[in-house]
């Protein structure tokens, strides 16, 4: 996994790509929401147009990215899904937890 960073409207938008499978993409993403909320940055979207896979693992760095940004009185919000992780989110019911968009300015609108 490759991960980006980039603000647009005062939201810190992380563009994800490549596979996250959970080892070492764990650590990344979780020491780069860590750093974010020690900033004061708590609206984050996770931009998932260039994933082209996740496993069981991959989920649960989401739920701990979730988790993390809540706790601190953010959210992280999902952009761009496409259909394969959509249906992930399907499956274990998880598309009732994060607030999911079709665009990255949908997801980023969403926080004002």
């Amino acid at each position: 996994m490759t991960l980006k960073e980039k603000e647009q409207d005062g939201i810190v938008v992380l563009e994800l790509s490549g596979k996250i499978m959970g080892g070492p993409d764990a650590t990344l993403l979780n020491e780069k929401l860590h750093e974010l909320v020690d900033k004061g940055q708590t609206k984050v979207v996770a931009n998932l147009g260039k994933v082209n896979w996740m496993n069981s693992s991959g989920i649960g760095i989401l739920i701990g990215g979730l988790t993390t940004m809540r706790n601190n009185k953010g959210d992280l919000k999902l952009a761009n899904v496409t259909d394969r992780i959509e249906s992930l989110l399907i499956i274990t019911k998880l598309i009732t937890v994060f607030e999911t968009f079709s665009t990255l300015d949908e997801a980023i609108a969403s926080f004002k």
